[in-house]
Order: C-alpha cells, then structure tokens, then sequence
C-alpha cells in the first residue's frame, strides 16, 4: 500500500471516529435537557403510559372541594381485588395534591380529604380527617412515587459481565405454530410492581411486553425519550444510557423474533451512542442471540421467555 492510499485510510477512520462521537455528545447533550423526565421535556411517548412524572404525583383527573371535604379523583386503574396499601398511598399523595391546590383556593374550611380512583368510574378508596379545619399533616414519606433511589439498579442486572446469561434466561428451541395470547396471561406481576404501575396510571394488564418494561423503567427513575425510528428509545439514569428497540406482537404475526429486527436492533444501536442496547419482544427469541450477547456484552435481549425472569429481578418485595 503507497503513501497516500495510507492517508486515505487514515482521513477515512478520522472520520468514522468523529462521527461516533459527535453522535455520542448529541445524545448526552438531549439526555441533559430531558430535565430527568421524559414528560418533563415534552417527550413522553404516550400520556397513559407516562402520566406522572418521577417522584411526583399519581396522575390527577379531578379536584373540587364539597362542603367541608376536599375530593381528589386520580386517574388510576384499580384492581378487582381491594389494594389497602395502595389506597393509603392515593390518601397520602390526594392531601398532597390540596396542599398544592391552597395556594389557589381556600381551604380553611376543610375538615376532611378524600381520594377516589378508578377507571372508567371512580370510587372512594380512602380518606383522612384533618385534626383543625384548613390544617394539613406533615407530608408522608410514602407519598412519592419514584423508586429511582433503591440501592441496587434491578435494569442493570442483565449488563453484569458476571452474569451466565445462558444459564439466567431460557431461549425456546421450538416456538408454537398458533397465535401468540397477551403476554400478561403468561406473567406473575409481583404485588409491589403492579401497585407502583397502577399508582402511576397504568393498568399492567392492557400492556404489551415492551411497554410493561418500558413502564417499569419509568416508574424507577429512568427518562424516556422517543427516538427518530418508530418503536425507538433513549434512556438514562445516573449517566447510563441505553438504546431501546421494542419489537410488538401484532396478531397473525410470526411468534418468533426476525432476523431482520435482530440486524436492525445491533446496527442502530452501533449509531446510537448509547452505553448499552435493549431489545424488548413480545415474541420468542433464536438462538442466534445468545452468540450476539456472548460476542457483545453491551446487548441484551428481553424476549417473550425473558420477561418473566426480567420482571421478578425487580420485585420490591
């Protein structure tokens, strides 16, 4: 090779590098104004999926003071079975919501705080009465919704380099020839993550696979942006970035995970600047992804006989 096919060589992998890095600054760059929240910074990719911001307040649908009560109605899907621990949050966080609310109306008569929810109809699920009319409690540390603080990140579990991922998920050597039923028929919700999905306006029995995980990383502190190609994500939390595909079963579709959404998953998150990539299906996956994950410990995939495992590393408990 002569002297200038070397130079080209040499402009040419410049490039290629400056490229990967101008990328990389774009994103941290876009993460940096998410404001730590998706919705915070308009990028919230559905209202129901994210409807309450981070640490903050289950999702209100309606306020109005009657007499001596101050009624809160939240936009929160119940149970079948009656959830006390959940109803005590939504009494917490509705005399947060009046608390809020008395610097634009009176409330020096208020005796009484009442929380409702529910979807579509709402019903009481708790109140509080105030020791003096017009005076609230101290705030409750329960109030808050985010699990953004917990000690151990359940997300990055299936990024440790110690971890036998052959061993920790299961990979279906046949798939089935029918259709493909909710993924929520085939999974045990833990209490705790089904409480804190609910108490953010999410009912986890309408979710698909990718938007139950997508709603998990939410509900625990991650900001979620919507990304240019359709079924895109950025997330990040304590400087971690991660680049989700997600990959929906549509009815008559084929159960198994394609080639060609595996491709397409590797190379744009080569483009992505991101500090790890995710693929989350609702369908089974090939073997094939295991020699990916073996060769490229920055990817991971959350396929159909994944999630189960996926979802119980998070229980709270």
């Amino acid at each position: 090779m002569d002297g200038f096919s070397v130079f080209i060589v040499v402009v040419a992998l410049a490039v290629v590098v400056w490229l990967l890095m101008r990328n990389r600054s774009r994103t941290a760059k876009r993460m940096e104004e998410a404001a730590g929240t998706a919705a915070g910074s308009d990028l919230s990719v559905s209202k129901d999926l994210f409807g309450a911001e981070t640490g903050q307040l289950a999702p209100v649908r309606e306020f109005h003071v009657h007499d001596i009560e101050a009624r809160v109605t939240f936009d929160v899907p119940l149970s079948d079975e009656d959830d006390e621990v959940l109803n005590q949050l939504l009494v917490d966080q509705a005399i947060e919501v009046v608390r809020e609310k008395r610097h634009e109306l009176p409330i020096d008569m208020v005796e009484v705080v009442v929380a409702f929810a529910g979807k579509p109809s709402a019903r009481e699920v708790g109140r509080h009465e105030l020791p003096t009319a017009g005076e609230l409690p101290p705030p409750s540390p329960t109030a808050a919704l985010s699990f953004s603080n917990i000690a151990h990140d359940p997300f990055a579990a299936p990024f440790d380099d110690e971890t036998d991922h052959s061993v920790r998920y299961d990979t279906k050597s046949t798939v089935p020839a029918d259709e493909l039923g909710p993924i929520y028929e085939e999974l045990k919700v833990p209490g705790s993550l089904d409480r804190g999905l609910r108490a953010t306006g999410v009912d986890p029995k309408t979710l698909s696979g990718p938007d139950l995980v997508l709603a998990l990383l939410r509900m625990f502190g991650y900001s979620v942006s919507e990304q240019a190609h359709p079924g895109s994500y950025m997330t990040l939390k304590d400087g971690h970035s991660t680049y989700i595909l997600t990959d929906a079963y549509e009815e008559g579709g084929h159960p198994e995970l394609g080639e060609d959404v595996i491709r397409r998953f590797v190379a744009d998150f080569s483009s992505s600047g991101a500090d790890r990539g995710m693929l989350i299906s609702d369908r089974y996956s090939p073997f094939m992804i295991h020699e990916i994950e073996g060769n490229q410990p920055k990817l991971r995939f959350i396929t159909r006989e994944r999630v189960q495992t996926f979802v119980d590393s998070m229980a709270l408990g």
